[in-house]
């Protein structure tokens, strides 16, 4: 897997290319500025962009910016963007975009290797994986609607849904059948008011439009 990183921080740039490549992904480009960004993935057109949100030169949005900007040029480019914090504005635009082939996660979960490899070839495979606790903060703004009319176990599988975990992933981590999550599921698309579909991300995206509208 090609991948291009636009990240400031030397140390942080440096352990993502060693991660990366001792994984087995090629490293396509490297930014360090805002400015870098756009022109590197429209040369390298890789196969999924990893994306601070602030860079130089006013360290506010200029990566987020910039994964905006090169998915209106590449529709379908994979963006995994990485932020210090929760930031939701920036992870509500970026999901406002299509959420299709998008991540967002904290700096912290690229110490959980496995987890932070595991997100990144979600996204290149079109997925979604959003940290848990930007998940979190996305529900948190919908107190005053239909999601107050699911029961607990229904939020807990809509997370792990939002997070961009499959059925046998939330099953086990819920310690529940299947059948159940598929039961669940129905569920939360009736009480939502969202139509059913197939397996696998569309139905994560559906319910992130939701979230995000």
């Amino acid at each position: 897997m090609r991948v291009v990183i636009a990240e400031d921080n030397a140390l942080l740039r440096e352990g993502l290319i060693l991660l990366l490549t001792s994984a087995g992904h090629e490293v396509a480009g490297v930014a360090a500025t805002g400015p870098e960004v756009l022109p590197l993935l429209l040369e390298h057109r890789p196969d999924v962009a990893v994306l601070d949100v602030r860079m130089p030169p006013g360290f506010r949005d200029e990566g987020l910016r910039a994964a905006l900007a090169a998915r209106k040029e590449l529709p379908e480019l994979p963006v995994l963007v990485l932020s210090q914090y929760v930031e939701e504005t920036y992870a509500a635009e970026l999901l406002g975009g299509g959420a299709q082939g998008v991540g967002y996660l904290l700096k912290d979960r690229i110490g959980r290797v496995d987890e932070f490899l595991d997100a990144l070839d979600r996204v290149a495979a079109g997925g979604t994986a959003l940290d848990p606790e930007v998940v979190t903060e996305l529900m948190s703004r919908r107190l005053d609607d239909p999601l107050q009319a699911l029961t607990p176990r229904e939020r807990e599988v809509l997370e792990l849904m939002a997070q961009g975990h499959g059925n046998a992933t939330i099953a086990e981590s819920l310690v529940v059948t299947e059948r159940s999550v598929h039961k669940h599921i129905g569920n939360v698309f009736a009480k939502l008011g969202l139509p059913p579909s197939d397996s696998g991300h569309r139905r994560v995206l559906a319910v992130l439009a939701y979230l995000n509208a």
